[in-house]
């Protein structure tokens, strides 16, 4: 499962929110083929995993996949039965909040049905609505 090795605070503070349009890793870098997030959502460290499961299995372990978020972001939960107050929750897993635009996922070294194909099964282990995406200077016929 994805985590950070070593975090600063345990528990941070809220934060600002999952605004806007994301700026950054909005392109195809490694990869000709990719997934991109059409809404903004927390997805969640095992989720993550279950999507790139999913794509390996789907290729054969043909090609090769890049992961483009990390789950960076701890979350805190009280356990049931317990009053509110008394302080935060202890951490219980980690999340990597996406925005609108972002790639999630990229593959290279397939062809264009068997990309599809695992992205489209990518996505469906996903909480957040996707888009497959193709690098503008894909050439089919290679």
């Amino acid at each position: 499962m994805l985590q950070p090795k070593r975090v600063k605070y345990r528990r941070p503070q809220d934060g600002r929110g999952n605004k806007g349009n994301a700026h950054r890793g909005t392109q195809l870098v490694f990869g000709s083929f990719g997934i991109k997030t059409l809404e903004p959502k927390w997805i969640d460290s095992r989720q993550i995993e279950a999507a790139r499961v999913a794509v390996n299995r789907y290729m054969q372990r043909e090609g090769q996949v890049w992961i483009r978020i990390f789950p960076d972001k701890p979350i805190t939960r009280k356990p049931a039965d317990v009053r509110m107050g008394k302080g935060k929750g202890d951490p219980m897993g980690w999340v990597a909040p996406v925005t609108p635009g972002r790639i999630l996922f990229e593959v290279e070294g397939v062809s264009l049905d068997v990309a599809k194909e695992a992205l489209r099964l990518a996505a469906q282990k996903l909480p957040v609505k996707t888009k497959f995406v193709i690098r503008r200077d894909y050439d089919k016929n290679a």
